[in-house]
C-alpha cells in the first residue's frame, strides 16, 4: 500500500470532521474523541447526506485508532468523500497531492482495493497444507503379499487337521453366532437410546399475570440440576417452552428485562405434561419500554422519562466492540438519545432493569444493535 494513502485518509478525516462541526457541536471537538450519543448523531448525518452509514465497529476501528496500518474498503472511502464535499477517493486524493506525488487513473486506483480486499479475504480462508498420504499401491502389495503368505501357512496347517467336522456341528455354530450378534446389536441400541427410552417431555405456557395473555418477550429459562453447571435456555416471544428429562425434579428460574424473575420447582413424578405458569410483570421495563419507543409528543415523553428516573440513576451502554463494551452515562443525556427522532432506536434493547419501593428506576442497562449498510 502506498503510505501516502494513509496521509490522504487523515486529510480526509479532518474534512469529516470539519463538515460534521459545521451544524452539530459534539461533546468534544476531535472526531477521535467521540462516543456514544456523539456516533450516533454522526451516523445520522451521514445518512441524511450521503444516503449510507458505516457501522458503529468501522468507527471505532479507522476513527478512534492511532496507528492505522490498511484504508477502509473503497465503498467506505467514497462515502466519506462524498459527506465531506467530494464524488469520489479519486477525486479527494487528486483535490490534495503531496509533492512529487503522481496519481493513478481512477480504474486503477479502485482495482488496487478491490485487489487487496480479495487478498484479504483469501489468506482468512487459505486452506492448511496436509501432510503426504502413504503410497496406497504399496500398501495394497503389502497387504496382497501377507494374504499369499497367510493362506499358503492355513493349507500347509490343514494337512495336518483331523477329518471335516459334520455338517449339523456347524449349523449349531452358525447359529449360536447369529443369536449372540443380535442380542449384542440389542444390547447396544439399548444403551444408546435408554435416555430417549425412559425421558418424558413438558410444556409450559408463560402467561402475564395482569392480562392472562400470552408473554410477547423473550424469556431466560435457566435449569438448575445438582451437580451439574446451569442450562441457559432461551424462549421466543408467545411461545412455549418444552422440557424433555427422565429427572424426577425440576428447578428452573424465569427471567426478562420486562418481567420479575421466578424460581419454579416441580416434583416431575406426578406433574401434568403440560401447565400454565404465571409471571408478574416488571411495570418500571414495561413503562420505559413505551416511553423509550414511543414517536408521538416528544415533550409529554421527555417529562414522563424524567419523572420516572431517579436523577442519581446509573445508566449503562453496551456496545458490540471489543475496546469499547460499556459506557455509562447520566439521565438528561440517556432521555434525550432515546428520544431522539433517529432510525437507530428501531434497534434499541433493554437487558435490565432496577427499581426501588417508590417507583423510581435505579438502573438501566441496554444497547444499540449496529446495521451496517453496504454500498
Amino acid at each position: 500500500m502506498n503510505p501516502l494513502d494513509i496521509l490522504h485518509f487523515e486529510q480526509l478525516k479532518n474534512e469529516v470532521q470539519t463538515q460534521y462541526l459545521k451544524n452539530h457541536t459534539p461533546s468534544h471537538d476531535d472526531i477521535s474523541k467521540w462516543k456514544g450519543i456523539d456516533i450516533i448523531y454522526f451516523q445520522e448525518d451521514l445518512r441524511k447526506i450521503a444516503k449510507a452509514n458505516i457501522s458503529e465497529k468501522s468507527f471505532y476501528t479507522y476513527f478512534k485508532s492511532k496507528d492505522l496500518t490498511k484504508l477502509p474498503r473503497i465503498d467506505m472511502l467514497n462515502l466519506l468523500c462524498i459527506y465531506a464535499g467530494y464524488a469520489s477517493w479519486y477525486e479527494f486524493k487528486k483535490s490534495h497531492l503531496f509533492a512529487n506525488e503522481v496519481l493513478e487513473t481512477q480504474e486503477i486506483e479502485e482495482e488496487k482495493h478491490q485487489r487487496i480486499n480479495r487478498n484479504e479475504e483469501s489468506n482468512v480462508n487459505k486452506p492448511l497444507v496436509t501432510e503426504n498420504k502413504p503410497d496406497l499401491n504399496s500398501e495394497l502389495i503389502d497387504l496382497q503379499i501377507k494374504s499369499i503368505d497367510n493362506q499358503l501357512n492355513e493349507e500347509k496347517i490343514k494337512e495336518f487337521e483331523t477329518p471335516v467336522i459334520s455338517k449339523k456341528y456347524k449349523r449349531v455354530k452358525e447359529n449360536v453366532w447369529v443369536i449372540i450378534s443380535v442380542f449384542s446389536l440389542l444390547l447396544v441400541a439399548f444403551f444408546a437410546f435408554k435416555d430417549k427410552i425412559f425421558m418424558k417431555e413438558y410444556t409450559y405456557k408463560f402467561i402475564d399475570a395482569d392480562r392472562n395473555t400470552n408473554i410477547n418477550a423473550d424469556l431466560d429459562v435457566k435449569i438448575l440440576n445438582k451437580n451439574e453447571s446451569p442450562i441457559l435456555i432461551k424462549v421466543l416471544p408467545n411461545q412455549p417452552f418444552v422440557y424433555k428429562s427422565r429427572n424426577k425434579e425440576l428447578t428452573m428460574v424465569v427471567s426478562s428485562p420486562y418481567y420479575k424473575s421466578d424460581t419454579i420447582q416441580r416434583n416431575l413424578e406426578n406433574a401434568p405434561e403440560t401447565e400454565s405458569i404465571e409471571l408478574k410483570p416488571n411495570d418500571y421495563a414495561i413503562m420505559l419500554y413505551y416511553y423509550s419507543k414511543s414517536i408521538q409528543n416528544l415533550k409529554k415523553k421527555r417529562e414522563n422519562l424524567n419523572k420516572l428516573i431517579n436523577n442519581d440513576a446509573i445508566i449503562y451502554q453496551v456496545f458490540d466492540n471489543e475496546k469499547y463494551g460499556v459506557e455509562t452515562m447520566d439521565k438528561q443525556r440517556y432521555i434525550s438519545l432515546v428520544t431522539l427522532p433517529t432510525t437507530s432506536l428501531e434497534n434499541l434493547e433493554v437487558i435490565d432493569i432496577v427499581g426501588d419501593k417508590n417507583g423510581k428506576i435505579n438502573m438501566i442497562k441496554f444497547k444499540i444493535d449496529s446495521n451496517e449498510k453496504k454500498n
